[in-house]
C-alpha cells in the first residue's frame, strides 16, 4: 500500500469514528511536488495521476508514545520497555531511579553494566583565561536522572616534556571527593561545584594555581560509579603562558652589564656581571640580551662581549640557560615592548560538610554530598607583547 493511501485511510477512519480522536495525533496531507515520471513506485494502479510526495508530519504536542495506547496492560508493558531501552540499554528494569540489570547484563568482573556510565567532557573554564601558573578546568556532571550513580571523579595531571618518559611518569592523581572536597589536597588546587543553566545540572571545577610557566601539561579525567566502574577518559593538553618578565628591570640590567663590560673590566666587575646574569631567570636573561643588542650591539653583541669579558667557561654557563626558553616564548621575548598587568579573577572554593567513611567510597553518591562553597579571588599576572607601547 502506498504511504499516502495509508495516511488517507487512517484520516478517514478517525473522521468516521464516534470516539474522541487519539490524543497527540494529527494528520495533514499536502502536495509538495511530484515524483519523477521514471519512478514506477509513485504510480497508482489504474490512475494516471501521480501520488503526492509524503511530507514529515508536524508535531503539535510531545507526549510519550505509551500514553497513546488505550489498553492499560499494553500501555504499562510499552512504558516499561521504553524506560528499559532508554535508561538501562534494554537489559534491565527501571526501579525508582536506578536500573535492576538482567542476569545476562554483567561484565567480566561480575559487575552489572546495563546502565551506561557516560564519559565526562573535560574543558577549560570559559571564565578563567590560563596564565603562566594558573589553569582552571571544568566538566558537567554525567550522572543521569535514572541509572548509574557517580561516586567520584579522578583527575590526573602531569607535565610532559622531552625529558620525561610519559609511560613511566604517571603524574599526580586527585580524587575530587577524597582529596579536593575533603580538604586533604594542597593549597595549590581548589575544587568547586556550581549549577548550569538548568538547576538540576551540576558543573564541577578544579583550579590549579602553582603550575610551571611555559610548561606542557596533560590533564585526564574519568568518572567512577558506585559499583567501581570507570568511564572513558577525557583529556585536555595545553601549554601554560610564557614566564613573566619585568621589561623595565631587564633594560636596567642590560645597561648595568654594558657599564661593567665597558673599558677595563676588573675581577670584581667580572664577578658582579656574572652574578647578576646568573641570578635572573632564563626568560629575563633572554630579554636582557635583547635590550643589550638593541642598544649596544655596535660595541659587540651580547654573546661575544660576555665571552670576551668573562671567559669561555663562565660565558657558557650563562648562555646555555637561554636554551631553556621555548621557541614560542623566545619569539615573544623579541617583541619591541612588553607590558605587565595583573588580573583578579573569582573562583569557587568548596569543602564537604561530611566525612566520607573509609572503605565505603564506592557507596557514596557525589551529587548528594553536602558542600559549603565560597567565592575567592586569585591574582593572575600577565605579560602583553606588542610592537608599540599600549596606553
Amino acid at each position: 500500500m502506498p504511504f499516502i493511501t495509508y495516511l488517507s485511510g487512517l484520516l478517514t477512519a478517525q473522521m468516521l469514528s464516534d470516539d474522541q480522536l487519539i490524543s497527540g495525533v494529527e494528520i495533514r496531507c499536502e502536495e509538495k511536488g511530484r515524483c519523477p515520471s521514471t519512478c514506477h513506485l509513485c504510480r497508482r494502479p489504474g490512475k494516471e495521476q501521480l501520488s503526492p510526495t509524503p511530507v514529515l508530519l508536524e508535531i503539535n504536542r510531545v507526549v510519550p508514545l505509551y500514553t497513546l495506547i488505550q489498553d492499560n496492560g499494553t500501555k504499562e508493558a510499552f512504558r516499561s520497555a521504553l524506560m528499559s531501552s532508554y535508561w538501562c540499554s534494554g537489559k534491565g528494569d527501571v526501579i525508582d531511579d536506578w536500573c535492576r540489570c538482567d542476569l545476562s547484563a554483567f561484565d567480566a568482573s561480575g559487575l552489572p553494566n546495563c546502565s551506561p556510565l557516560p564519559q565526562p567532557v573535560l574543558r577549560l573554564s570559559p571564565t578563567v583565561e590560563p596564565s603562566s601558573t594558573v589553569v582552571s578546568l571544568e566538566w558537567v556532571d554525567v550522572q543521569p536522572a535514572i541509572g548509574t550513580k557517580v561516586s567520584d571523579y579522578i583527575l590526573q595531571h602531569k607535565k610532559v616534556d622531552e625529558y620525561t618518559d610519559t609511560d613511566l611518569y604517571t603524574g599526580e592523581f586527585l580524587s575530587f571527593a577524597d582529596d579536593l572536597l575533603s580538604g586533604l589536597g594542597t593549597s595549590c588546587v581548589a575544587a568547586g561545584r556550581s549549577h548550569g543553566e538548568v538547576p538540576e545540572v551540576s558543573i564541577y571545577s578544579v583550579i590549579f594555581k602553582c603550575l610551571e610557566p611555559d610548561g606542557l601539561y596533560k590533564f585526564t579525567l574519568y568518572a567512577v560509579d558506585t559499583r567501581g566502574r570507570h568511564s572513558e577518559l577525557s583529556t585536555v593538553t595545553l601549554r601554560t603562558a610564557c614566564p613573566l618578565v619585568d621589561d623595565n628591570k631587564a633594560e636596567e640590567i642590560a645597561d648595568k652589564i654594558y657599564n661593567l663590560y665597558n673599558g677595563y673590566t676588573s675581577g670584581k666587575e667580572q664577578q658582579a656581571a656574572y652574578n647578576t646574569l646568573m641570578e635572573v631567570s632564563a626568560s629575563m636573561l633572554f630579554r636582557v640580551q635583547h635590550h643589550y643588542n638593541s642598544h649596544y650591539e655596535k660595541f659587540g653583541d651580547f654573546v661575544w662581549r660576555s665571552e670576551d669579558e668573562l671567559g669561555p667557561r663562565k660565558a657558557h654557563l650563562i648562555l646555555r640557560r637561554l636554551e631553556r626558553v621555548s621557541s614560542h616564548c623566545s619569539s615573544l621575548l623579541r617583541s619591541a615592548y612588553i607590558q605587565s598587568r595583573v588580573d583578579t579573577v573569582p573562583y569557587l572554593f568548596c569543602r564537604s560538610e561530611e566525612v566520607r567513611p573509609a572503605g565505603m567510597v564506592w557507596y557514596s553518591i557525589l551529587k548528594d554530598t553536602k558542600v559549603t562553597c565560597e567565592e575567592k579571588m586569585v591574582s593572575m599576572a600577565r605579560n602583553t607583547y606588542g610592537e608599540s607601547k599600549g596606553r
